[in-house]
């Protein structure tokens, strides 16, 4: 989990994860160094969410998503010729 400390790599600046707990109840979990934001129902699932996209992100994991779920999450994949996402997706 995020809050482990022995977790950090030493080759990694020392990071700065803020937890707020937002008025419906869920929790936001920040990576300040990093710039990556997540939520979850509860501050261990927000935590758990942001160790997966850190993951992710530091690790390369993840696809591209196809036109099928750009068109899902309200993109027309037409619309996005620039090789630039949207800003739904920065």
């Amino acid at each position: 989990m995020s809050t482990d400390s022995s977790a950090n790599h030493s080759d990694t600046p020392s990071a700065k994860i803020t937890l707020t707990q937002n008025d419906d109840g869920w929790w936001t979990a920040r990576d300040e160094r990093r710039g990556l934001t997540t939520q979850g129902e509860t501050r261990d699932d927000a935590l758990d969410n942001l160790d997966d996209v850190i993951d992710a992100v530091e690790n390369d994991r993840g696809d591209q998503p196809t036109d099928e779920e750009l068109r899902e999450a309200g993109i027309d994949p037409d619309d996005n010729t620039t090789g630039e996402l949207p800003d739904i997706l920065k």
